[in-house]
């Protein structure tokens, strides 16, 4: 059920956007709730820790259950699977800069900027991240996202340094 992300992977069109979201809404919420990161230790380390443990956590799933996936549903790195870009998603989340927050618009858009550019990086799959989807089992199905992840924390952390 963790590989699927609680069953996102199974709906139709595109599964990894579905597995995308709940980082996504979760970042939202937090920001929402007061943990943005916001320029103070406390709601600095609430926001990136609670991102970085869904992120381990959804890892884990992958190493550990991506090989009994992609022999139950008979491919590599199969739609269902979409831990992995739960979990890549949260790295595109990740250490922004304070005024990607200041504001609810600005904190919307940093939230659909890091969604649009980790969809982008993980469906185009540019270097690094498309060798590494041939890592055999669960780390396959892992890497290449975690890769995209970082790729999209680049331009994400690029537009909103100098665009916002």
């Amino acid at each position: 059920m963790m590989v699927t992300t609680f069953g996102l992977g199974l709906l139709r069109p595109a599964p990894g956007t579905w597995g995308s979201m709940p980082s996504v809404v979760l970042a939202g919420v937090l920001m929402a709730a007061g943990a943005a990161p916001d320029g103070t230790i406390v709601n600095w380390l609430i926001y990136n820790g609670v991102l970085a443990a869904v992120m381990v956590v959804f890892s884990a799933a992958c190493i550990r259950y991506g090989d009994a996936a992609e022999a139950k549903f008979g491919k590599k790195d199969p739609g269902q699977i979409c831990a992995d870009e739960t979990a890549g998603q949260c790295l595109a989340l990740m250490f922004l800069p304070l005024h990607a927050v200041a504001t609810p618009t600005n904190a919307v858009a940093t939230l659909v900027l890091a969604f649009v550019v980790f969809r982008i990086m993980d469906i185009v799959k540019p270097w690094p991240a498309g060798r590494l989807q041939s890592v055999p089992g669960g780390w396959g199905v892992l890497l290449d996202d975690l890769a995209a992840g970082v790729l999209a924390a680049l331009v994400v952390q690029l537009v909103t340094r100098t665009a916002l």
